[in-house]
């Protein structure tokens, strides 16, 4: 009988983080459109760009809201502008909130399942209420938890 040996894994380099920078948008559109986030809110700040590169993927940009380029583009009285996220598409038309949330997960397969809850019947209301709590609360929750 032979001995069994034990195979090395080779050792992988560890890459650094990049550091966010903010989005500056580009003459083209991108394909999926652009989805616009409150930069005033911490964790919004943080959570959108933390999925950038999931999102540009699948052909969507990300953008601050307070950008003079989205305020020039986006049709939103400038008292609701920062209510909620928006998804603006290269035509001018635009999502706002959940919508939002349920047409990227749609075309994220790894999002699909909680997509599925979020169009369900009787769920789907689930769904846009803990949105709305949420987007009310954003800025406490933020400060709350120190990302300002």
């Amino acid at each position: 009988m032979g001995t069994m040996g034990i195979m090395a894994l080779p050792i992988l380099p560890i890459t650094p983080i990049t550091p966010i920078t903010p989005i500056t948008p580009i003459t083209e559109p991108p394909v999926g459109g652009w989805i616009l986030y409150d930069d005033s809110c911490g964790l919004c700040r943080r959570w959108v760009p933390f999925w950038e590169n999931a999102l540009r993927r699948r052909g969507f940009g990300i953008a601050p809201l307070q950008a003079d380029w989205v305020r020039a583009r986006l049709a939103v009285a400038d008292e609701t502008l920062f209510d909620d996220l928006h998804l603006l598409f290269a035509d001018g038309s635009h999502l706002a909130g959940a919508a939002v949330y349920r047409y990227a997960m749609r075309r994220i397969w790894w999002t699909w399942p909680l997509y599925l809850v979020s169009v369900t019947p009787g769920l789907r209301g689930l769904f846009d209420w803990g949105y709305r709590k949420f987007a009310n609360n954003r800025h406490r929750v933020s400060q709350t938890c120190g990302l300002r």
